[in-house]
């Protein structure tokens, strides 16, 4: 399945009821609407209901049985015909639009279903569907009396609870049940071969989580379980990829739809056109600031690509330094943003955790880590950096991520002000159900996490402005050569060779970038840009607005408090509400 719902946080609040006798809020009678949602998405994905904080279902699996398509497609019909009647009777703007929302996220839900029942042979991931299953269950954050569970899940993954079928075997009888229908594109083979290549870390991932719990009597079951699924693996080797296209690029229709959920509402020319422009200009800006770093340090070049293989080889960090390193950063952000009342700040601290190798097989990338939304009990987003290997000499080694110069905009990004402070706010402020999750795309979520970087670089030291133009650049270049490269006007290795050279990323990061536009996520990577273009434009028209009243502080912080709203949404709330309050 290419579209996944987006994981944010909830407040307590929203599992509270109504004093007896109190007219309940707006955002009581929107948590209504959205329940009948969140029921449907539990009875054919528990696991990810689960995640969200949905309680009873720590001991569910995901329904891959027959008819799976059909059934999940008659239901989300149902429940979208249903909201469509609350929305025409809906007299409260901001329950009204909440049901909008909803009706969207449904409608693009059941478009995507179908273009992709229509063109794509099923093929699933079982390896890491377990994994995660497991570590939706196991997490220092996740009461101990939870654990469980987990045991309970591998019993029924492995079809060794009575009524269960392995789901290896559900996911292999999904898959041959569509072979030999006429024109359906298979997986591209590059992404089942590293699937394949992968898919140990994620086994022994399993066995890891539970070895490093309390938890007894589980071995024979993981055995099993683990014996399906190499099994699973062997079988997607021998069936699976001989049906492998050979060409990366989705059905056109596939891919534009896949912009779509991104939350990217421009077509692939557009954003082309838009982002070489955009490239330009952040790389003459880059041009221009590389001469005075070089003064500053008194090296003897004006060229930027330059300039930042230098600040690499100053600043490696060792692995074992890692965290306390980001640590010290983030307290350094946070006194510039007290001091140049940029937002308010959570009276805690974020977190920040280094990954396991499983996590990292899965998501090699820095990233954030967000609890569970509903009910949630004072857990909190944490700043995940991937786990770092060494060399034979025992060397540590080194990335895009791992040298001093870096530290600052990946912090910004996504600690804070970006994406942990604006998950954090969701929980905090009390926003709707629909606002924090199913408002939730990747155009809102990342032009967020952009945006912050861009507020912090005027106060950071003259080498961290140079990276976070540098990565503004790798921003601008993903919004044209993702849809490049699924257009056939550039090739892989040609789209790989402008990230190293031109925007003097390593070859490690560019080989993970041209994977993900080419089959890992197609079309993700461009809402970053995109979404910060919008952030950006909001930004400035409210200032045309606001004039000497514009205050930034109190811009950000309504910005955040209204949950992950999509850029047209935002703007109608800013100019709407946030204005006229600053005019009074």
């Amino acid at each position: 399945m290419r579209k996944q719902l987006g994981i944010g946080l909830l407040a307590a609040t929203f599992m509270m009821g109504t004093a007896a006798g109190e007219e309940p809020s707006w955002v009581e009678k929107s948590n209504e609407h959205a329940q009948i949602v969140l029921e449907v998405m539990s009875k054919f994905s528990p696991e990810g209901a689960g995640r969200m904080g949905i309680d009873g279902l720590d001991e569910q699996i995901s329904d891959l049985g027959p008819g799976i398509y059909e059934r999940s497609l008659e239901a989300t019909r149902e429940v979208l015909a249903e909201l469509r009647k609350r929305e025409a009777a809906e007299t409260h703007p901001k329950v009204k639009q909440d049901l909008g929302i909803l009706v969207k996220a449904l409608e693009d839900n059941i478009q995507t279903s179908e273009l992709d029942r229509a063109n794509m042979l099923p093929y699933y991931t079982v390896s890491q569907t377990v994994f995660f299953g497991v570590r939706g269950l196991i997490d220092a954050q996740i009461p101990r009396e939870r654990y469980p569970a987990a045991v309970a899940r591998i019993e029924k993954y492995a079809g060794l609870t009575e009524g269960f079928e392995a789901i290896t075997e559900q996911a292999k009888a999904r898959t041959m049940e569509r072979f030999d229908i006429d024109g359906l594109v298979g997986p591209y083979k590059g992404e089942v071969e590293q699937d394949i290549e992968r898919a140990e870390s994620f086994i022994t991932g399993i066995e890891g989580l539970l070895a490093g719990t309390d938890l007894q009597g589980w071995e024979e079951s993981y055995a099993t379980l683990a014996t399906q699924l190499r099994d699973y693996n062997e079988w997607v080797l021998a069936e699976v990829l001989p049906r492998a296209r050979t060409d990366f690029r989705l059905p056109a229709a596939v891919y534009e739809d896949a912009l779509r959920n991104w939350g990217v509402d421009a077509s692939p020319h557009d954003l082309i056109e838009q982002a070489t422009k955009g490239y330009m200009d952040i790389r003459n800006e880059m041009e221009a600031l590389a001469p005075q770093i070089a003064a500053e340090k008194g090296w003897d070049t004006r060229d930027y690509r330059e300039i930042i293989a230098m600040l690499k080889e100053e600043g490696p960090i060792d692995g074992d330094k890692l965290l306390d390193h980001y640590h010290a950063v983030l307290r350094d952000i946070e006194e510039i943003i007290v001091r140049e009342k940029i937002i308010t700040l959570p009276e805690r601290d974020a977190g920040i955790r280094i990954a396991t190798e499983a996590e990292t097989a899965a998501q090699p990338a820095p990233h954030l880590e967000i609890p569970r939304m509903i009910g949630n009990t004072g857990e909190y987003p944490s700043f995940i950096i991937p786990l770092l290997g060494k060399n034979d000499d025992g060397s540590w080694v080194q990335t895009d991520d791992t040298y001093a110069a870096g530290a600052w905009t990946l912090t910004a990004h996504e600690a804070r002000p970006g994406h942990e402070m604006q998950f954090s706010s969701v929980l905090e402020s009390g926003v709707s159900i629909t606002r924090a999750l199913f408002a939730f795309n990747s155009a809102n979520v990342e032009g967020w996490g952009l945006y912050a970087e861009a507020i912090m670089r005027p106060y950071l030291p003259l080498e961290a402005q140079m990276i976070s133009l540098q990565y503004r650049l790798m921003r601008a270049a993903r919004m044209f050569l993702d849809p490049m490269l699924n257009l056939g006007l550039i090739t892989p290795e040609e789209a790989k060779d402008l990230i190293m050279k031109d925007v003097a990323i390593g070859e490690s990061w560019a080989q993970n970038e041209v994977e993900r536009y080419t089959y890992r996520i197609p079309g993700q990577a461009t809402a970053y840009y995109y979404g910060y273009n919008k952030m950006q434009a909001l930004r400035a028209q409210t200032e045309l607005k606001l004039r000497d009243a514009f205050d930034q502080q109190a811009f950000h912080d309504f910005v955040l408090a209204q949950g992950l709203l999509p850029p047209d949404i935002l703007k109608d709330a800013v100019m709407s509400e946030f204005v006229p309050s600053q005019l009074n």
